[in-house]
């Protein structure tokens, strides 16, 4: 008799697993409380995978092998309560898929730059005409990747919801940016708890695997001595250069592993700003890890063309700069934003607060922000930082009010800037969904 695989969500993620667990011989059964896409019943319905939406039928659910949970489900609601109780195991799709993925899993976490540096490993790895896929928390889901064929190279960008579900999961080459306050919401607002979380990313490594972080991260320095590392640690750094995998020197890029190289200055990288130079810097370490050749990782970083809703330029208007950051989620994020800017700016913040202290964006606010656009249903704490920092502070309710009342405020030369610093759920369908949205405003000016 078939082992019976159950999947709660029923998204890009659950389809992935699900069509991962029927290529393997499951009884498949997949269950979503909202409603399914119909690209993805297309993918069940042609399996005759059993699927249902709007609901969540417990007596389904409590005659599974083993349960797949989609990471935006929390772990503490009723339903995943009984499935612990019942003794079944609950996993993530990430979990699930490294049981069957047979090629070098290369995987990217941390409050900041994880997709960036995820799109950046992969896009090295495809001018060395790699067999690579890019997966996880960007791209298509690990499952899908791994049911769709063999690859060489899985490239993975792992948010902490992903990593709560992972155990025995293993990656080769873990990538650890950095880590700022997020999600606290998600882990009872106690910071150790999302510490804790990104660290998972190391759990398993041994000897033979690697483990690339940014030295200057003072959360990563003080964790990692604390958790025995076994794997080789490559950490990279702006401000050290003895022991490290890569740091710069004369405005140089470094790269020292197996060889010291010189590989290129910041100058001739393609993303500009402090935070693009660690992005670069950990893929550099990572595609050298993997043996690829120090032109190729030079001319990939040169060309890298960025990632859409992350510090995106749409077009000028008027003389008036208009920047995508949809993809600022998080405090940290949008700082590195606000500091990479030249001009001055009128910045376009809010959504859902996720616990965040804005206390720390109050410098950089008061030397470059000219007026403060709020985007969101519940504005308080961004009024309650910024209202005695900038001067012209306001209040929109849709993306179409806040890009105009942006345009009207800002003046020839300036930047407007969407970095909201929150996510997006109480206006928007996601952050691609408001990134979107505000180009299209943009464009409708």
């Amino acid at each position: 008799m078939k082992k019976k695989i159950v999947i709660i969500g029923a998204g890009e993620s659950g389809t992935g697993s699900a069509l991962l667990a029927y290529k393997q011989g499951f009884d498949v059964f997949i269950t979503d409380n909202g409603t399914i896409k119909d690209k993805y019943k297309d993918i069940l319905e042609t399996r005759k995978i059993r699927w249902e939406e709007g609901k969540h039928t417990e007596d389904e659910i409590l005659t599974a092998y083993e349960v797949i949970k989609s990471p935006g489900i929390p772990d503490n609601i009723p339903l995943i309560r009984k499935i612990h109780d019942k003794g079944i195991p609950v996993i993530s799709e990430i979990e699930f898929a490294g049981r069957y993925a047979r090629g070098i899993k290369i995987c990217v976490t941390g409050s900041n730059g994880k997709t960036t540096v995820t799109n950046m490993i992969c896009h090295i790895l495809t001018q060395a005409d790699k067999n690579v896929a890019m997966a996880g928390n960007v791209g298509n889901s690990f499952a899908m990747a791994v049911a769709e064929k063999d690859y060489d190279y899985y490239v993975i960008e792992l948010s902490s919801f992903q990593l709560d579900g992972m155990y025995n999961f293993r990656a080769e080459v873990a990538i650890l940016m950095n880590i700022t306050p997020d999600h606290l919401d998600r882990y009872g607002y106690e910071l150790q708890k999302y510490i804790d979380s990104k660290f998972r990313i190391i759990q398993n490594q041994g000897k033979t695997d690697f483990l690339i972080y940014w030295a200057d991260d003072p959360i990563i320095s003080k964790e990692l001595p604390v958790r025995d590392p076994q794997m080789t640690l490559l950490p990279f750094s702006a401000t050290i250069k003895e022991n490290m995998a890569s740091y710069i020197e004369n405005e140089e890029i470094i790269i020292d592993y197996q060889y010291k190289t010189n590989l290129m200055t910041i100058h001739e990288l393609a993303l500009k700003g402090r935070h693009n130079t660690y992005n670069s810097m950990a893929a550099a370490i990572a595609t050298k890890v993997l043996g690829i050749r120090k032109e190729t990782i030079r001319e990939s970083l040169a060309d890298f063309q960025g990632v859409e809703h992350r510090l995106e330029p749409v077009i000028k208007v008027s003389g008036i700069n208009f920047i995508n950051d949809s993809k600022a989620t998080n405090v940290n994020s949008t700082w590195y934003a606000l500091e990479c800017m030249e001009t001055n700016i009128v910045w376009i913040v809010g959504g859902i607060d996720k616990g965040n202290d804005y206390s720390g964006l109050i410098p950089v606010v008061k030397e470059k922000v000219r007026a403060v656009v709020c985007l969101g249903k519940e504005n308080r704490k961004i009024l309650e930082a910024f209202t005695e920092v900038v001067s012209t502070i306001i209040e929109t309710a849709s993306m179409e009010e806040a890009v105009r009342s942006a345009y009207y405020l800002a003046k020839k030369g300036d930047t407007i800037l969407l970095s909201p610093a929150c996510a997006s759920f109480d206006l928007f369908d996601n952050y691609e969904d408001r990134g979107r949205q505000f180009k299209a405003s943009v464009r409708n000016l």
